[in-house]
């Protein structure tokens, strides 16, 4: 486990977190449709979605995942691949790359860094690999409050891509 900021302590996750990654995908889109944002992931929790479950079982035994906890709890998880999903219309970096695809919080928690100490972790992890980009994407509509998230912790955004209708940016990190 390795110590970060604000008392949050991230470890390698694995499929005993798939309860608590569902639970907080399902608490963030409640908290998104509360806000009056019902187009980032739509209105039907997570857990519900034809193959949400079977996706995020996927990312913790496929992918390479990660669990931030406080006081030994579950508040956000990371999930980082070798590059996009094919899911997406992104293009491939053209080169080793990093790529977050998962980051969600446990929104009782907003504020305290969870986010960003998984970010930060992401970097490590990412130089500990021997690579040198990381990249991420995420929904840039509403505001752009998502995509000023990542700004905010060293991303530069890059490709902007529209998936049936879901605006979407990709940002970029180069952490050699």
């Amino acid at each position: 486990m390795n110590d970060t900021t604000h008392g949050i302590r991230i470890r390698p996750g694995g499929p005993a977190d798939v309860t608590a990654t569902l639970e907080m995908l399902d608490g963030a889109i409640l908290w998104m449709n509360a806000r009056g944002n019902t187009q980032q992931w739509g209105t039907t929790p997570y857990s519900q979605k034809p193959g949400g479950v079977a996706r995020v079982e996927r990312y913790l035994t496929e992918n390479e995942p990660f669990v931030a906890e406080l006081d030994r709890s579950p508040v956000g998880t990371l999930v980082l691949d070798s590059g996009p999903s094919p899911l997406v219309p992104i293009e491939p970096a053209g080169e080793p790359e990093r790529y977050v695809r998962l980051l969600v919080s446990d929104r009782r928690y907003a504020g305290q860094g969870v986010g960003a100490a998984l970010l930060a972790h992401a970097v490590e992890e990412t130089q500990r690999a021997g690579v040198d980009l990381l990249r991420v994407d995420c929904w840039a509509g509403g505001g752009g409050e998502l995509v000023a998230f990542y700004e905010r912790n060293g991303f530069t955004p890059t490709d902007t891509f529209l998936s049936d209708g879901w605006p979407g940016q990709v940002l970029a990190q180069r952490v050699g």
